[in-house]
């Protein structure tokens, strides 16, 4: 909790805003919902410590890719206002919000699926507990390869929490993220429609 209220704190101050980063904060919580099914599907202990250290670095981890779209998104929708020619106060039309956000997913896709795959790869050989000999793979060719022990043991919880988080927050970032942002700018404009309209009253 208190690595995502720091985190919460950074881009309320970075973003200027409470809805963006309300978003981005949300992917962290789809992503423990990939952990604990993962877990449970593969029927693994939850370790308090070493899946708590996962949780956290893959909050890191969500949370950039989660930056990463969402400030895109913005940058498309200002691009977008300056060929339309609109002033700030000047919204876009429904069909052009959605165009900025598809083109912005479209743009983000690569560097998101990037991020994620290899991480997941980077990790595979500390989840599976991969070892072998340095110095017998390069005197007698013999690298002695086995996977398991106590690394694994240690270290195995972490990185296939991260794995397992990853894996489902990846996808869900991309769906939800920019479905969660459309839906910030629906509300934003009709309390903004509701608020012209009792002034005006």
């Amino acid at each position: 909790m208190i690595a995502v209220s720091l985190i919460a704190m950074i881009l309320i101050t970075q973003f200027n805003s409470a809805a963006k980063p309300a978003i981005i904060l949300a992917t962290v919580a789809l992503s423990t919902i990939g952990v604990f099914m993962g877990l449970g599907t593969f029927g693994m202990d939850f370790i308090i410590l070493m899946t708590g250290v996962g949780i956290v670095s893959l909050a890191g981890i969500v949370v950039n890719n989660g930056i990463v779209l969402i400030d895109y998104i913005d940058i498309v929708r200002q691009e977008k206002k300056m060929e339309l020619n609109l002033s700030g106060n000047e919204r876009l039309s429904r069909k052009e919000e959605i165009d900025s956000i598809i083109k912005a997913g479209k743009t983000r896709l690569r560097p998101v699926l990037l991020t994620a795959i290899t991480t997941v790869l980077g990790l595979l050989p500390l989840a599976t507990g991969t070892n072998f000999d340095f110095f017998g793979l390069f005197t007698d060719l013999d690298p002695n390869l086995y996977f398991g022990g106590d690394n694994a043991d240690f270290w195995g919880p972490m990185a296939w929490t991260v794995i397992f988080g990853l894996t489902t927050a990846t996808f869900l970032t991309l769906v939800m993220v920019p479905v969660m942002y459309n839906l910030a700018i629906r509300v934003r404009n009709r309390v903004q429609k509701v608020s012209v309209k009792t002034n005006e009253d």
